[in-house]
C-alpha cells in the first residue's frame, strides 16, 4: 500500500494511448459542455481534493460556476483509464475542472472553498483514500491564478498553524494536459445520490469577509 503513495517518474509511467476516451460532452446537472473553452471572461482551473466525485458536486453547486467535469492531470500517462490511475502508475491525480465567472465568484473565494472542504496536509492521501491519485493539487492557467493561489495557500497555512494543524502539501503548478475521466464518473453523485463521498475538511475556516 505504501508503494502507491510514492510518486513515480516519467520513465516508470504507463504509456497510455494516443486515442482519447469517448466521453459524453453534456453536463448531467446543468447541461453545459464539459469540453468547451471558457468564454465571456470566464476562467478555468483544476483542483485535486481526493476522490473527485464529492469534489465535483461541491463545485457545481456554487453560484458563478459555469461547468465542471472530472478527469486526470499532473502525471505522465496519455489518455489514462480510471484503473490505470488507481494503479499509481500514471503520476496523475484525480481533479475537477472548474469553469467559473470571476465577476460572480472571484478566484480567492473559490480557493477558500477548496481549502476548507478537504485536508490539504495529508500528502498522498485524503482520509481513507490512499495513493498518489488522491493528492491535493491546484493546476493554474496563468500567472495571476498562480500568484493568487500561492497567496491563498500562505493565508490558509497561517490559519492551520494557529490551530496547531499540519503543513500544507498541496502542489500548485501550471496546468498540464487534462484528460477527461470516463462518462460514468462525470457528475457521479447526481447520478448516484447515495454514492461514496470522501470529502472532508480540517474544520478550519477563513474569517468571514
Amino acid at each position: 500500500m505504501k508503494q502507491k503513495q510514492i510518486m513515480i517518474t516519467a520513465d516508470q509511467a504507463l504509456p497510455g494511448r494516443e486515442q482519447a476516451l469517448i466521453v459524453d460532452d453534456v453536463h448531467y446537472v446543468n447541461h453545459s459542455s464539459l469540453t468547451a473553452s471558457p468564454e465571456n471572461g470566464c476562467q478555468e482551473i483544476l483542483f485535486g481534493m481526493g476522490c473527485f466525485w464529492g469534489a465535483e458536486r461541491l463545485f457545481w453547486q456554487l453560484d458563478g460556476v459555469v461547468s465542471t467535469s472530472v478527469g486526470y492531470s499532473g502525471g505522465y500517462t496519455r489518455n489514462p483509464t480510471y484503473e490505470e490511475v488507481c494503479s499509481g502508475q500514471t503520476g496523475h491525480t484525480e481533479v475537477v475542472r472548474v469553469v467559473f465567472d470571476p465577476q460572480v465568484l472571484p478566484l480567492r473565494q473559490l480557493l477558500n472553498v477548496f481549502w476548507e472542504r478537504h485536508d490539504p496536509s495529508q500528502g498522498m492521501r485524503q482520509g481513507n483514500d490512499l495513493g498518489t491519485q488522491y493528492r491535493s493539487a491546484i493546476y493554474v492557467y496563468d500567472q495571476e491564478q498562480l500568484t493568487i493561489s500561492e497567496q491563498s495557500k500562505e493565508t490558509y497555512q497561517a490559519l492551520l498553524t494557529e490551530q496547531k494543524q499540519g503543513t500544507i502539501t498541496t502542489e500548485i503548478l501550471p496546468a498540464g494536459k487534462y484528460y477527461l475521466a470516463e462518462t460514468y464518473h462525470q457528475q457521479y453523485l447526481a447520478k448516484n445520490p447515495n454514492g461514496y463521498c470522501g470529502l472532508g475538511g480540517t474544520g478550519v475556516c477563513f474569517p468571514p469577509e
